[in-house]
C-alpha cells in the first residue's frame, strides 16, 4: 500500500466505489450508509481517507490494496473472472443479447468488478443495437443497414469476448451507455 498522504486517482476512487456498490448490493448497506461512502469515496485526496471506507466492509485485512504510483496498468483478474467477463460478451452468439450480460452482471458481477464491467459494457451495447434494429427500419437506408449493425455487432462480441479472456478493458463503439 502507498503511503497514506499520497494523491490518489480517479480509478482508485472507482475501485472503492465498485466495492461500496457491491456491499450495498449485498446487503451489507443501507442505502444512507452507501450515499456517505460514496461521497466520502468521490470527495478523498489522499490514500488515508480512503481507507476507513474499506476497512470496516472487510476488516481489518487491507481489501483496498492500490496499484503503486509508478506502474499504471490495472492488476491482472485471475480466471474465473476472465471467463465470465468473457462469457458476458460471447452470450450474444447464443442469442441471449440482453439476458446473457444482464445474468452476468446480476450474479457474477455482485463479487468481482472485473466481470461486473464488462458485463455493464456488453449490456449497454446489446440495447444499443437492439435500438438501432427497432429505429433503423423507418428509413429505406436505416433498413439496408439493419444486417449489417448486426454482423458488425456478433464480430464486436467476438472480439469483447477474446479481449475478456486476454485481461483488458474493451468498450464497445458507438455505444449508448444507459446502465452503469
Amino acid at each position: 500500500m502507498p503511503h497514506p498522504q499520497l494523491r490518489v486517482t480517479n480509478q482508485d476512487r472507482e475501485q472503492v466505489v465498485e466495492h461500496v456498490k457491491a456491499a450495498y448490493a449485498e446487503g451489507r448497506l443501507d442505502k444512507h450508509e452507501m450515499d456517505e461512502r460514496l461521497h466520502l469515496a468521490m470527495t478523498a485526496r489522499t490514500h488515508a481517507d480512503l481507507v476507513p471506507i474499506m476497512n470496516d466492509l472487510y476488516g481489518t485485512r487491507p481489501a483496498y490494496v492500490p496499484r503503486p504510483p509508478s506502474y499504471h496498468a490495472p492488476a491482472a483478474p485471475d480466471g474465473g473472472d476472465r471467463v465470465g467477463a468473457a462469457a458476458s460478451h460471447l452470450f450474444g452468439l447464443l442469442g441471449l443479447f440482453i439476458v446473457g450480460p444482464l445474468l452476468m452482471m446480476v450474479t457474477a458481477g455482485r463479487t468481482s468488478p472485473y466481470v461486473r464491467k464488462h458485463a455493464v459494457e456488453s449490456l449497454n451495447f446489446h440495447l444499443t443495437v437492439l435500438g438501432a434494429t427497432v429505429l433503423l427500419p423507418i428509413t429505406v437506408v436505416g433498413l439496408v443497414l439493419v444486417p449489417v449493425v448486426w454482423v458488425v455487432g456478433l464480430a464486436l462480441c467476438i472480439v469483447g469476448g477474446v479481449s475478456a479472456l486476454a485481461g483488458t478493458e474493451f468498450r464497445y463503439p458507438l455505444t449508448i451507455r444507459l446502465v452503469k
